[in-house]
């Protein structure tokens, strides 16, 4: 008799085990799928506004094809169609052509000081800023995700109802890591002519380097 009554404490623990770890993997899930629809309205911003940029640089900087015909090749493919991880991976590379597209930007001053330019750099640099913040959070979700996965006892129910490890959204490209540069300065170099024309400046007093604040890491309130 007590040998059945520990058999069937036994059973009831690992029963509630078994629902308690299930009813966890949902969650994660659920947590991953909210993180990532949230960083899929800018990635999908970026995605759409790739297109204007790359015509703009070209009418510009028609030799370089290397890279736009990379761009076109990777827009070729339906981003609606696209899996989660496949758009996580697509939009790494997205990310990292960018990174090129705005290095060759820097040697056309004419280009620099285009307006239209100008506007679709400051669209990319805020969608940058919040494709950075939600993608910590994504992140953070699909590591708790993945570690469940890969670790035991949880990866048995993993192994049983197919919950599988989610791809982290990495940054590759160095200059991606750096977000992308939309601070060229000045406009365009002063020309022989006009640097002629300048008055001198007057001397005036150095003043004390003003030291920028610390930047953080927190994402912004919402």
């Amino acid at each position: 008799m007590v040998g059945i009554i520990i058999i069937v404490v036994i059973i009831v623990i690992l029963g509630i085990w078994f629902i308690s770890a299930y009813n966890k993997f949902i969650k994660m899930k659920n947590k991953i799928e909210e993180a990532f629809a949230t960083m899929d309205v800018y990635l999908k911003k970026r995605w759409d506004l790739v297109p204007n940029l790359v015509n703009t640089v070209k009418a510009y900087a028609q030799h370089e094809k290397s890279t736009f015909e990379s761009i076109a090749a990777l827009r070729s493919r339906n981003y609606d169609s696209m899996s989660a991880n496949e758009k996580v991976e697509a939009n790494g590379l997205m990310g990292g052509l960018l990174g090129r597209l705005i290095a060759t930007a820097e040697a056309y001053p004419e280009l620099k000081a285009n307006e239209n330019f100008l506007d679709l750099q400051r669209k990319l640099n805020e969608f940058e800023d919040d494709i950075a913040n939600s993608r910590k959070y994504y992140n953070g979700c699909v590591r708790q995700m993945n570690t469940a996965v890969e670790s035991f006892p949880s990866n048995i129910i993993a192994g049983i109802f197919h919950f599988e490890r989610y791809k982290m959204y990495e940054v590759d490209d160095a200059r991606e890591r750096e977000n992308v540069n939309v601070d060229f300065g000045d406009m365009a170099a002063p020309t022989p002519a006009a640097q002629a024309a300048a008055p001198a400046a007057p001397e005036t007093p150095a003043e004390a380097p003003v030291v920028d604040a610390a930047p953080t890491d927190e994402p912004p309130q919402a």
